[in-house]
């Protein structure tokens, strides 16, 4: 088990493989999911791109639950086409939506508009019957401690950040990442029923142990406004 001083009430779990991680993920996830649905009509799964939770997706879609009444999404995503290499939604149609997960409702963030600011008007109906609180929400992390596309360089981020905001989604223009995007933001992703933070990487141990140090400064390290009681933190080498 890796040494690292959480604030109280947030779990670690680490395994010695992140295929053990993310099986153990899956399960987790899996186990509240059908635990949700037997007292509501539909769940909410709020998912993370990037290389990390690919294997997590993997096994994610072979779990049994009725998939027909659970809802997709992504915490954020590049401005980008479907089937260009950045895209988060290719990752998640390729690997999440598939197997027993194939009759899941994807709700996807990216819409028709050649800029964010053009597509958002579409994000925001696609998204218009998600029901508020999110059940599920697994994110993760950079090495400046950006978690969605909450970056701390982003013109954006103090709106996106506002606790009492009352925007679902909103365009993000950090200069230091290549392409436009849009993100959930934080009153939308910080009131999720269930909370994990999936990571990979010693460096990833190193950010983490930063942004534990200083809890209050959120702005600098986004992650840090998540990391509160009943986080769950899945983590390996």
């Amino acid at each position: 088990m890796p040494e690292i001083q959480l604030p109280d009430g947030v779990i670690l779990g680490a395994e010695e493989s992140s295929q053990q991680v993310a099986e153990a993920l899956a399960a987790d996830v899996a186990l509240f999911l059908v635990q949700r649905l037997e007292s509501a009509d539909r769940a909410s799964l709020v998912v993370s791109g990037g290389s990390t939770p690919l294997p997590f997706f993997q096994a994610l879609s072979q779990m049994d639950l009725d998939w027909s009444r659970v809802d997709v999404l992504l915490a954020d995503e590049r401005w980008v086409p479907e089937g260009d290499p950045a895209s988060n939604t290719t990752l998640v149609r390729e690997n999440l939506l598939q197997n027993k997960a194939a009759n899941a409702n994807f709700l996807s963030l990216k819409q028709v508009g050649a800029t964010p600011e053009e597509g958002l008007p579409r994000v925001r109906s696609a998204l218009a019957g998600l029901k508020l609180p999110l059940d599920v929400l697994i994110l993760g992390m950079g090495n400046d401690g950006h978690t969605a596309s909450l970056f701390p360089d982003a013109p954006e981020l103090p709106q996106a950040m506002d606790p009492d905001g009352k925007e679902l989604v909103l365009e993000m223009n950090p200069p230091s990442q290549t392409q436009q995007r849009v993100t959930l933001t934080l009153p939308v992703l910080a009131s999720a029923r269930y909370t994990a933070l999936h990571l990979r990487g010693s460096d990833k141990l190193d950010t983490l142990s930063e942004a534990v140090a200083r809890p209050e400064a959120a702005m600098a390290m986004p992650i840090r406004a998540f990391l509160k009681p009943g986080l769950k933190v899945f983590w390996s080498p």
